[in-house]
């Protein structure tokens, strides 16, 4: 249970995505859906929605509501800088809440610093640290480093991290000694957690059933709407719920058609894909919020600094929240009967997820939109967060891949 698996409905982290309907005249999950449905109910409720942040974190309403306004007013903050031409990518949330920008020169950290936040020139650009990172993924991609969980670039400690499980084989060894070949500019951590696995399901009540109509098949959660330059609509997914190109099912009906996939078992891959709705069918621009939280409109898609929280709507964990830990993870998946994968691009999370949500929507309290869930490496969930580490695939990563435009709330 404890691997990162890549089969039917790979964890969908609970994401905020309300499917509109397997039929044409469908609006939202229908009440009779073995799986429980999203409310119904299009209006926000920022107040509903703290408080089951508040209780996520196990913080006051009061601390939850001033994390997040802080957490805005910074991020907005930001995109504004990043307008002018400072870096943004390499951006965190240090312990004290306060939003740090990686920085190359003195003229940007003064920039910085007169808008109200924090400036750092690192000791090691994020250009060097990407670089380490690309040679130990062009590494596993000549050979899988079985022993080794992930590896990914950590702004806030400015140094590249690699997550070992073991080194009973040659090839983890290997990789391990090449990246404890940069010197301090790696740490090697050891994990006593089995290898990841997604949250694939076959269980009762789907929100998305595979390439079934039985409600009680193998099934993955609905994430965001999106569409082309002709106007075409298509849900952004985990890949591996459309590895093989599938057919999705709401409520026993057909509504969409893998179309793309980046995934496959025993591949490297990215764990993205997008499927083609059904004419009739849509997907909503609101998060729904499963009785929990009022459904969250889509604003947007700006996506949020390290350190930031987030909340994630699922067919199997429903609605949880966490907090961004980092981006660009390579992670080595294990599935039960299926060969070893090696994925990448991915953000880690303290988030709880289980079999089911994969593909399931992420999204901020402001309604920006963050990715689709795809792993944990402990499926366990305690007052809402994962005992292990979960990973979604990155919505601004999915839309750029395959030039959509996210539908947002009008």
């Amino acid at each position: 249970m404890n691997k990162i698996s890549r089969t039917l409905s790979i964890g969908a982290i609970v994401g905020a995505v309300a499917l509109t309907g397997g039929m044409a005249a469908a609006s939202q999950p229908a009440t009779t859906d073995p799986a429980p449905a999203p409310s119904p109910s299009a209006r926000t409720q920022p107040t509903g929605m703290v408080k089951a942040l508040a209780d996520s974190l196990g913080v006051s309403v009061a601390e939850a509501e001033r994390k997040l306004d802080r957490q805005r007013a910074q991020q907005q903050t930001l995109e504004r800088l990043g307008t002018s031409g400072v870096p943004t990518r390499s951006a965190y949330f240090d312990a004290r809440g306060t939003l740090t920008v990686d920085v190359t020169t003195a003229r940007q950290a003064a920039e910085v610093k007169a808008a109200g936040l924090a400036a750092r020139i690192p000791a090691r650009a994020p250009s060097a640290l990407d670089r380490i990172k690309t040679e130990l993924d062009r590494l596993a991609e000549k050979k899988l480093p079985a022993g080794v969980e992930s590896w990914h670039v950590d702004p806030a400690g400015n140094k590249v991290v690699v997550t070992v499980r073991d080194t009973d084989d040659a090839t983890s060894r290997a990789f391990v000694a090449a990246a404890r070949s940069h010197g301090s500019a790696v740490t090697v951590e050891t994990t006593a957690e089995d290898a990841p696995q997604a949250a694939a399901a076959i269980a009762p009540g789907s929100k998305m059933n595979i390439n079934t109509s039985d409600v009680n098949g193998g099934y993955c959660s609905v994430g965001f709407g999106a569409r082309d330059q002709q106007g075409r609509q298509y849900l952004a997914t985990a890949g591996h719920c459309i590895k093989g190109l599938d057919t999705l099912y709401f409520n026993g009906s057909q509504f969409a058609k893998g179309t793309y996939t980046r995934f496959a078992h025993g591949y490297d891959s990215v764990d993205m894909g997008i499927a083609a709705i059904s004419s009739g069918n849509s997907v909503t621009t609101a998060v729904g919020g499963w009785g929990v939280v009022s459904n969250t409109p889509v604003r947007g898609s700006q996506r949020a600094a390290v350190g930031s929280t987030v909340c994630k709507s699922g067919a199997t964990t429903r609605w949880t929240c966490g907090t961004v830990s980092s981006y660009n993870h390579s992670v080595t998946y294990t599935d039960p009967g299926q060969p070893q994968t090696l994925v990448k691009g991915l953000a880690k999370s303290t988030v709880c997820i289980h079999k089911g949500d994969s593909g399931g929507a992420w999204i901020t309290n402001q309604g920006q939109a963050q990715g689709v869930t795809s792993g944990s490496s402990d499926l366990s969930c305690d007052g809402g967060f994962g005992s292990g580490a979960s990973w979604m695939q990155p919505l601004d990563d999915v839309l750029r891949y395959y030039g959509l435009t996210l539908n947002t709330a009008s």
